[in-house]
């Protein structure tokens, strides 16, 4: 079977889902799977069979030709599109199941289609056009599935922050595809780069795609969005919606030339986000909030290795430049597998409790041991620590990082502070996720909702096995999945073809089946201990209290209160406090809340000021002609003076 015979089919299947997924849920899943699977088989032909397509319609679509393109950089990213669209949706039949949601669940299923569709055209289309219409597709297919639970204020709060956010991006990606055209001549993308005149639009993609990429300052959709949207729905979002704002930073940097300075400012602005997104991720109560942070905080180091790959072509290609892009496309596709998994983990909790904030949770692992095990090892994952595949990424990226410091160039001056920036922000993910884990499955039920928790079932818990066997695969054999990467890593460039893995790559693959080898004897001997020897249960050391309550545990406040402090400047917490009086004080109560500080501090206050002179504007149109005659002159005469007084040749 032809690849476009493939994609065809994968079309068409995702297309009957839409059709059937109102009254047929079942039928609905078989063809979304089936069509993610056939998605998935012709990016697996192009990354590792070598193969791309091109295609070319007979027809016009909007006075243009459809022209589609399947290379390894938009294969890659289709492989993400399909596993996480084909787990979400078997996720999704039972965790936004008709029975619990009748109004709604239809609803999902045909948008989870459609979105999926957009977000297949959106790597496939190779016309500005086009990839405008797709875009926006896109962007309201995000937008009706965040608000599926509209009957809630902050669900359609969020709503229309991320859709305002997204016309923002839409925007400026207008006005970079309309000056293309105009300086070419013609919607056609592909290899521009002998073109240097092309290089400042290059501003306007990294703005356009940023804001869906949502990279620390453009995040202000995201914490609320991802929060506030079905669980399935926010696995897509953060595994994979915000990853094609990184593909269109990726694709266009290397159709497009690029400005001298894009490889320092992408470097610099991904720095900053790994740090802040942690930061912030770290102070958050709401566990889905948390996890939406630390997207943040993962393009953030996704964008440092696509800086440092800038930097590189900017300065002769060098080697460490396609170890570090190398690094970002890889933690492209580890961030998708283990963001979804801990999506689906949160949702579990949630589907169980109806609760997002951590500390009205607690002592889950006791009734609900598959999902804390699974969300356990995607926070293993999600900090960076091996044997498994956030490790590998990262590792890649700091082999770039530390041959540039070593190379001691001018490009070391950046990428110093980066190294050090992106370790301190693994240092703080560790702690956000032993925090996150600790507070929600360890210790004792803070609530009775907690308390009478329950595991999932079987078709929530198959995509978290699927996705976190994924974890384990690329952490263990990272070898398997270099044929993909330097495919993509030549596609984006044509001379940075790399052929055989790097040798440290090689031995980590070893390092890492040692140490799991080593940490499962480990459990093993641990449990054979236990079951031989026998358990005893008592009660921990309760300083000095014969009766502990729930009460006396550490909140998620109280364990991020020192780094919080760090980072007091940028997080502007707000707190309330009523301290105890008197010999028998009757309450005490310390409340702390974390703002949106870009949203509510900047954002809010500029857009305020920009809605009252908008009313204030709004005043000189009162239907009076007699003034309009006036403000014509006034005009006039504006225009005159200014003449006169030589501003205007």
């Amino acid at each position: 079977m032809t690849l476009g015979l493939l994609l065809l089919i994968a079309f068409l299947a995702l297309s009957a889902s839409i059709v059937v997924g109102f009254r047929r849920p079942r039928i609905w899943l078989a063809l979304t799977v089936a069509g993610a699977m056939l998605g998935m088989t012709a990016a697996l032909r192009v990354l590792l069979g070598g193969e791309s397509g091109e295609w070319q319609s007979g027809f016009l679509l909007g006075g243009e030709t459809l022209h589609l393109r399947l290379d390894g950089v938009s294969a890659l990213f289709l492989m993400l599109v399909a596993v996480i669209g084909g787990t979400g949706a078997v996720y999704s039949h039972e965790y936004w199941a008709d029975q619990h949601n009748p109004s709604t669940a239809p609803r999902g299923r045909v948008c989870w289609s459609a979105l999926l569709i957009c977000m297949g055209l959106v790597l496939l289309v190779s016309n500005g056009l086009h990839f405008l219409i797709v875009w926006e597709l896109f962007a309201l297919c995000g937008y009706f599935l965040i608000t599926l639970d509209r009957e809630r204020n902050g669900v359609r709060a969020a709503g229309w922050l991320y859709l305002v956010a997204s016309h923002a991006g839409t925007l400026g990606l207008f006005a970079f595809f309309a000056l293309l055209a105009s300086r070419t001549g013609s919607w056609n993308l592909g290899p521009m780069r002998a073109h240097a005149e092309l290089a400042p639009l290059f501003w306007l993609a990294l703005f356009g795609f940023g804001v869906k990429a949502g990279f620390f300052p453009l995040h202000i959709w995201l914490p609320s969005a991802h929060a506030n949207a079905p669980s399935h729905v926010s696995a897509i979002m953060s595994g994979v919606a915000i990853k094609l704002g990184v593909y269109g930073i990726v694709r266009f940097s290397g159709w497009l030339p690029i400005p001298p300075a894009a490889g320092w400012v992408v470097t610099g602005l991904g720095a900053t986000s790994a740090l802040l997104g942690i930061a912030f991720a770290f102070a958050q109560n709401d566990f889905k909030r948390l996890l939406a942070y630390c997207s943040v905080e993962n393009i953030g180091i996704i964008m440092i290795g696509v800086g440092v790959a800038l930097l590189a072509m900017t300065h002769g290609n060098a080697p460490w430049g396609r170890l570090a892009l190398a690094g970002a496309l890889l933690h492209v596709w580890n961030h998708g597998a283990f963001k979804a998994l801990l999506f689906f983990g949160a949702g579990s909790v949630l589907h169980a409790t109806g609760t997002r904030e951590m500390s009205r949770l607690g002592g889950l692992a006791r009734v609900m041991p598959w999902t804390a095990g699974l969300f356990a090892l995607g926070t293993l994952a999600v900090a960076g620590l091996p044997p498994l595949n956030g490790f590998v990424s990262e590792w890649l990226l700091y082999l770039g990082l530390f041959a540039v410091v070593t190379g001691k160039g001018v490009t070391a001056w950046i990428a110093m502070p980066a190294a050090i920036m992106l370790a301190m922000a693994g240092a703080i993910a560790l702690a956000s996720f032993a925090k996150a884990g600790a507070v929600i499955f360890l210790g004792a039920a803070r609530t009775q909702p907690a308390a009478q928790a329950h595991e999932c079932g079987y078709w929530m818990r198959g995509p978290m096995l699927v996705l976190a066997s994924i974890c384990v695969v690329i952490g263990l054999a990272p070898v398997l999945c270099w044929p993909a990467v330097a495919g993509a890593v030549a596609s984006w460039h044509p001379t940075w073809a790399i052929g055989e893995p790097p040798v440290s790559l090689v031995t980590l693959g070893s390092a890492q089946i040692a140490l799991a080898i080593m940490i499962l004897a480990a459990a093993a001997w641990l449990w054979w201990t236990a079951y031989h020897n026998g358990l005893q249960r008592g009660p921990t050391w309760d300083c000095g209290y014969a009766t502990p309550r729930a009460r006396m545990q550490y909140t998620s406040a109280s364990f991020a209160g020192i780094v919080s402090g760090w980072f007091r400047w940028v997080l502007q917490p707000e707190r309330k406090a009523r301290r105890p009086r008197g010999d028998f004080p009757a309450e005490a109560i310390r409340l702390e809340h974390m703002p949106e500080t870009v949203l509510e501090h900047i954002i809010a206050p500029v857009g305020g000021l920009i809605m009252q002179a908008s009313s204030t504007v709004l005043r000189l149109q009162h239907g009076r002609l007699q003034f309009y005659i006036l403000y014509v002159l006034a005009g006039l005469i504006g225009i005159g003076l200014f003449v006169f007084w030589g501003c205007i040749p």
